[in-house]
């Protein structure tokens, strides 16, 4: 029989913590990274809450390639929390592939018995019979929203059936269940409003960050310092970082392209790369990393990417929003973004500058500037280190998440 909950509490009895499960089913879950779906949970644990995540077989391969997990079973996350892995449901397994219906899910929902439910993303069909249960069971349930009309929602069928239509319809069914549902960016709460016509007083904005533990962790062991000698930066270098997945959307190629434009600077500096190339683009990029200021390092693990972080000086990210935007704020890092409405949360006050145009002339403009104006990058560096990136750390943004702080 389900088992009925009481108000949720960090410890319900000497012999109960409280049970958060996480449930990542509209996309990927990937062990070991440093994304919302890892982060929450970790923290999660920490505060002393029993955790299980239960997710889909969408993952990356060692390569940081997109892949599908060969089966489905149980294990224990490296930070300390149960991990479940679902394959789709059969028979129909193609379709149920396409709308995500997952095979036992429901099983596994009520043995975990739930004081809290974290859904990352509720665009799977699977969410009405989880919603059911969540109501019945006085389970207090938060969802979140990665989408916007940027990384989603560009074909007819996806913006129009999927988003405006099923969605919707699901959203405004279970909107009075749902405590809150989250956007990960301001634009993305706008996404909720527009998209799926949910009320403004069940939408608040919950930042993604960076792992501030580890980052401390890092700081103490000097890896900054460690990773110039082996990359072989000299001490006075200025070292400017980029990098992701290395397509025509990221931009990468209008960075290339400034740097190596720029011939004379008030200070020594190199680019460091590091990225999977896409293959439309890797004629062009192979040719643009060909110089004596750039050092591309390849592929980088989420670990090794904070390590990098921490050696740059500045970052610059000129296209699709990452999580490794508010990675480089939480990590005090000066950094250039380029301008979307609803993405400008991660200006705190001046640690950042705006790219709006998407040209080559503009990123060389903005850097000589940094490069020869101490003033200028110096200012940029104080507000980088203010008390407002600390609101990037996942300890805090794992509290603000189930309404501790």
């Amino acid at each position: 029989m389900e088992k009925k909950h009481n108000e949720t509490s960090l410890t319900k009895s000497e012999n109960h913590k409280a049970k958060i499960v996480h449930l990542c089913l509209s996309c990927f879950y990937i062990d070991d990274f440093s994304y919302q779906e890892n982060m929450l949970p970790k923290y999660h644990k920490e505060m002393g809450y029993d955790v299980t995540v239960i997710a889909s077989l969408v993952s990356f391969d060692s390569n940081g390639k997109p892949c599908i997990l060969p089966s489905g079973g149980e294990y224990m996350a490296k930070d300390g929390y149960k991990v479940v892995r679902l394959d789709y449901k059969k028979p129909f397994h193609k379709l149920n592939s396409f709308i995500r219906i997952y095979d036992n899910l429901m099983k596994y929902i009520v043995e975990e018995a739930p004081d809290i439910l974290f859904i990352h993303d509720y665009s799977f069909m699977d969410i009405l019979p989880v919603m059911e249960y969540a109501k019945k069971n006085n389970v207090t349930v938060y969802s979140d929203c990665h989408t916007d009309y940027i990384n989603s929602a560009k074909s007819w069928v996806s913006k129009n059936i999927f988003h405006h239509l099923i969605w919707r319809l699901i959203g405004k069914k279970i909107k009075n269940d749902i405590k809150f549902f989250y956007g990960v960016t301001p634009l993305r709460c706008d996404f909720l409003k527009d998209a799926y016509q949910l009320p403004d007083e069940k939408i608040k904005f919950l930042r993604m960050g960076v792992d501030d533990h580890k980052l401390q962790e890092l700081i103490n062991s000097n890896v900054g310092v460690n990773l110039r000698k082996e990359l072989r930066i000299e001490d006075d270098e200025f070292v400017i970082l980029t990098g992701g997945k290395i397509d025509f959307q990221k931009n990468i190629h209008l960075v290339l392209e400034a740097v190596r434009n720029i011939k004379n600077s008030n200070k020594k500096f190199k680019l460091v790369v590091f990225g999977v190339i896409a293959p439309e683009s890797k004629e062009m990029i192979d040719q643009l990393l060909d110089s004596e200021n750039i050092i591309f390092v390849g592929w980088l693990s989420q670990e090794k990417i904070l390590d990098y972080l921490l050696m740059s000086d500045l970052i610059i990210f000129p296209g699709t929003h990452s999580v490794l935007w508010e990675q480089a704020v939480g990590a005090g890092k000066p950094a250039i973004f380029k301008y979307w409405d609803g993405m400008t949360h991660v200006d705190i006050g001046g640690n950042c500058r705006f790219l709006k145009n998407e040209s080559i002339e503009e990123i060389e403009k903005v850097l000589i500037e940094i490069l020869n104006d101490p003033d200028v990058y110096e200012n940029m560096l104080e507000k980088a280190n203010s008390p407002l990136a600390k609101e990037f750390y996942y300890s805090v943004i794992s509290k603000k998440s189930i309404e501790l702080c």
